[in-house]
């Protein structure tokens, strides 16, 4: 088995990287923080057009097809940009109902999530769902049954001002049954393995953020970087992203070829790389001194993310749960 992204793969990434670098991101999550939607649906667009949500879509719906590997290296680097919206929420949406195999809801839905033209929100086994207040639907399943919301509550406050909250109200069943929990179990693994993937590029930037201000900050005349303590601390941050990254990757894998173990490994991957973003938002904040506690610097919008993304779909105890019980 080659367990490294092919030469394709690597140039997608590679053109998503360059694309998000050059689409001033920061500027777009103060602006969806604000309520403001359209440097977010622009950006939205053209994550399309790069084939990101088709990544999630089968073909005869105008997609790709269902591709875990290709999805989370793109996720990677939805997360080293620090990209707004509900990215996880709207594959994870387009993967249940491409599973549900309910016709009408398939029909109109997937074609425009493919084409970037439709912002889906999927709401599972929670009281609140991610820009419920930005997305076109949001499906809402609980006790083997789901409805399209058709309204949501106030939008609550997060630890990260970008993740816009609120409770989707009302509305008709849609379908019910064991093909709804079928649905939803994949659904739920889709999204931990993006959400782990995006954890991981979180992880990577706020370390190379670290790393070059440790570079230039000086104390005593000297570069903080040749202090010991800030080696060690940044050496232990760069270890956790190392060991979770394989694991995310196997995980992708794992789902791709409908192995019996997906699941737990998906787990596994999202705790290991959600705890490896939070450690290196930590190193980040205390060595960025004074800098990491304000949110006036863009590093807020990489550092304010990290333990919400690590606590979505699934905190590190359920997940480890998930691992454990086989």
């Amino acid at each position: 088995m080659r367990f490294l992204p092919t030469a394709e793969q690597r140039e997608f990434a590679r053109t998503l990287d360059g694309m998000l670098g050059a689409s001033g991101t920061p500027a777009v999550a103060r602006a969806w923080a604000a309520g403001e939607q359209k440097p977010g649906r622009a950006l939205w667009a053209r994550l399309a057009a790069t084939g990101v949500f088709a990544l999630a879509v089968p073909e005869r719906h105008g997609g790709s097809g269902l591709l875990p590997v290709e999805l989370a290296l793109a996720f990677v680097e939805l997360g080293r940009h620090a990209v707004p919206g509900p990215l996880a929420e709207t594959v994870a949406a387009a993967a249940f109902l491409a599973r549900l195999g309910e016709a009408g809801a398939a029909e109109v839905w997937l074609p425009g999530i493919a084409a970037g033209e439709a912002v889906v929100g999927l709401c599972a086994g929670g009281p609140f769902a991610l820009d419920a207040d930005a997305a076109d639907a949001v499906f809402v399943i609980e006790d083997g049954t789901v409805r399209r919301a058709e309204a949501h509550g106030p939008v609550q406050p997060c630890l990260d001002p970008a993740r816009r909250l609120a409770r989707p109200l009302g509305g008709g069943v849609l379908a019910e049954g064991p093909a709804v929990t079928a649905a939803a179990a994949h659904a739920v693994e889709i999204a931990r393995l993006v959400t782990a993937a995006q954890c991981l590029g979180l992880g990577r930037a706020l370390l190379a953020a670290t790393v070059s201000h440790v570079r230039r900050r000086t104390q005593f005349q000297v570069a903080i970087g040749s202090f010991q303590a800030v080696k060690h601390r940044l050496a232990d941050t760069l270890i956790g992203l190392e060991f979770a990254q394989p694991l995310v990757y196997a995980a992708a894998l794992a789902v791709a070829e409908g192995a019996p173990s997906a699941g737990r490994e998906v787990a596994a991957a999202k705790v290991a790389a959600g705890e490896a973003g939070c450690a290196a938002a930590r190193t980040a904040l205390q060595l960025h001194g004074a800098l990491g506690y304000t949110d006036e610097p863009d590093l807020s919008l990489w550092i304010r993310k990290a333990r919400p993304l690590r606590d979505a779909w699934g905190t590190p105890a359920d997940c480890r749960a998930r691992v454990l019980a086989g």
